[in-house]
């Protein structure tokens, strides 16, 4: 599946838009977790459009794959640390449902991709 950008990628498109989400979010976060939850969550959202990007400019599908799943793996780790602040009350839970949808979103279209790649292989 050899695109000439990754930035036409729909999976992409969305993972940039839950990456602006998310970094919005963590400014709510308190001050003592500047190097904690906020810093992991920027890094694990930071990690999804940017494997995309890598491994859809590698050479192979198989490597396509790899990378896509690492990118799934990386919003899972999100949505657990997500998760994590909302229990601690240090976002309301109202704030959640848009940022959830694009994780239930791109996590779809990271399996549809992965899937549709395996089956050309």
């Amino acid at each position: 599946m050899k695109s000439s950008d990754y930035r036409q990628l729909k999976v992409w498109q969305k993972a940039m838009d839950l990456t602006t989400e998310i970094y919005k979010l963590v400014r709510l976060l308190p001050k003592d977790e500047t190097y904690a939850l906020s810093d992991q969550m920027r890094r694990a959202v930071v990690s999804i459009p940017s494997n995309i990007a890598e491994g859809q400019g590698r050479n192979s599908d198989k490597e396509f794959i790899n990378f896509l799943s690492i990118a799934r793996g990386s919003l899972w780790e999100l949505e657990t640390q997500l998760e994590i602040c909302v229990r601690l009350g240090y976002i309301d839970s109202s704030l959640t449902p848009n940022v959830y949808n694009l994780t239930t979103e791109v996590s779809k279209m990271l399996n549809a991709l992965a899937n549709s790649l395996k089956s050309n292989a």
